[in-house]
């Protein structure tokens, strides 16, 4: 009987993840959820086979220059993989995928509850109620933005930004959306597509971000791409933190050219600017997007055929490098 690979899990995974990573491997696993130190992962992955990481944990060029020889190959549990470099891995000869598809809907789904709870004023509302403010129904209280009619650009149509597409249009909105290349029209929405985003931000009542973190797409939403959209728009980012431009949109939000911003992703996570703290119109959440008990085992599964696929001498699904 052929040994079992050796995999240094970097983090605290669901619990049946994990029952099929000690059935199925010799597996280092983080039961403290504890976050190690570069030199802690090259030091605890030395005669190990592969890495399982995340987003939380990054895996860069000093670390992969680091590892031991035995480490071939690098899974995280994410669609993301901005978090491991690419070029070290390519370079040593490391494989490295990712988790894509299986948490579109319930990242989809987090969109629509951000856009929906900033639109609506919840996080001011949850606190009046919270802190015995409330002094009962009036018909200017907390007055919102709805959806009816309004213009909703998505900036990124891959398969989180056509799932939010399908979940927005029945609640009224006229779509539009930016990527690189126009989609097939059955899997728009009829949403009109704009060549050039800049173009799509002047009728953004509201924008929805759902592009990868890349050169390109750094601090994508600076102040001269949010003095575009109209005043009074409402932004929502589930993709990644880094793409928003923090002291800009603070700044909008506070003047009041963005009424309101719906965020479960930040730059620097787990700390955020501490501007958005003192904000009633920003509702934030701590990168919940994937967080269902069934989309984090669909993630941990996809994470493990793929290492399954690649110790078994097959080409991993999902391979990113």
């Amino acid at each position: 009987m052929a040994a079992k690979a050796k995999l240094f899990v970097l983090n605290k995974l669901p619990e049946a993840v994990e029952a099929r990573l000690k059935r199925d491997y010799d597996a280092r696993l983080n039961p403290d959820d504890k976050l190690h130190a570069d030199a802690e992962i090259v030091a605890l992955s030395r005669g190990m086979d592969g890495i399982l990481t995340s987003p939380t944990t990054p895996v860069g060029a000093g670390v992969i220059g680091a590892l031991d020889q035995s480490v071939r190959i690098v899974a995280t549990f994410s669609v993301g993989f901005d978090h491991v470099d690419l070029e070290a891995a390519k370079a040593r000869g490391i494989a490295v995928t990712n988790t894509p598809e299986v948490l579109t809907d319930a990242t989809a789904d987090m969109a629509m509850l951000l856009l929906l709870a900033a639109a609506r004023r919840t996080y001011e509302g949850q606190k009046i109620l919270r802190e015995g403010r409330w002094i009962g129904w009036r018909p200017t209280q907390l007055i919102g933005i709805g959806c009816q009619g309004k213009r909703l650009g998505i900036y990124g149509m891959g398969r989180i930004g056509q799932a939010v597409a399908r979940r927005a249009k029945p609640f009224g909105f006229e779509l539009h959306y930016h990527d690189q290349n126009p989609l097939p029209p059955a899997k728009t929405e009829g949403a009109i597509f704009h060549a050039d985003v800049e173009d799509m931000l002047p009728l953004c009542d509201y924008l929805t971000i759902h592009c990868p973190l890349t050169p390109e797409t750094r601090k994508f939403l600076n102040a001269k791409r949010i003095a575009r959209l109209p005043k009074g728009a409402v932004v929502v980012n589930t993709a990644r933190g880094p793409v928003v431009d923090d002291e800009a949109l603070i700044a909008a939000l506070k003047s009041g050219h963005v009424a309101a911003a719906g965020l479960d992703v930040f730059e620097g996570e787990p700390k955020l600017h501490p501007g958005y703290l003192g904000l009633e119109n920003a509702y934030l959440l701590p990168h919940l997007g994937s967080a269902t008990l069934d989309t984090r085992n669909a993630m941990g599964f996809r994470a493990l055929d793929n290492l399954d696929a690649f110790f078994s001498g097959r080409p991993p699904r999902d391979r990113v490098a």
